[in-house]
């Protein structure tokens, strides 16, 4: 399971011209479930995310994470995240969770993260439309086994 984290002023995602979720400051999270995910994982995974100390303190040092500073994410289902780009010009995407299992794992997810902070999202498998202000930029890939 990875996720891409985005250190944002203000992000949201918009499906048919719709917006499904948006936040102020906080964290983009862009989603990529793996095959052999599971609960597990998930939960590794958001456990890291959610104490990944991205956020500038007082003195200007990244030493809070987004609870400290009461912000917010907004979750985004990204499958081209785990897509094998070692060969060739056009991604793999053998390593990548079924929809079933991917779906399963990101509701789980998002159902983590909505009891501990204020969380956004997007809607799974859709055509999603992702703007965003990267402050800083300030942008990491998370990963878990």
């Amino acid at each position: 399971m990875k996720a891409l984290i985005q250190r944002v002023k203000h992000a949201k995602v918009e499906v048919y011209g719709e917006v499904t979720g948006e936040i102020e400051q906080g964290m983009l999270v862009l989603l990529g479930v793996e095959k052999n995910d599971t609960k597990e994982i998930a939960d590794k995974l958001f456990n890291k995310l959610i104490a990944y100390r991205i956020f500038a303190d007082e003195a200007g040092k990244m030493n809070l994470n987004v609870q400290q500073i009461k912000g917010s994410v907004l979750v985004v289902s990204q499958f081209t995240l785990v897509a094998d780009t070692q060969k060739g010009t056009r991604p793999g995407f053998s390593k990548g969770a079924s929809p079933a299992l991917g779906e399963e794992l990101y509701d789980y997810f998002v159902e983590k993260s909505t009891t501990m902070i204020h969380t956004q999202t997007g809607r799974f498998g859709a055509d999603m439309q992702v703007s965003l202000q990267n402050d800083g930029p300030v942008t990491f890939m998370l990963e878990v086994q």
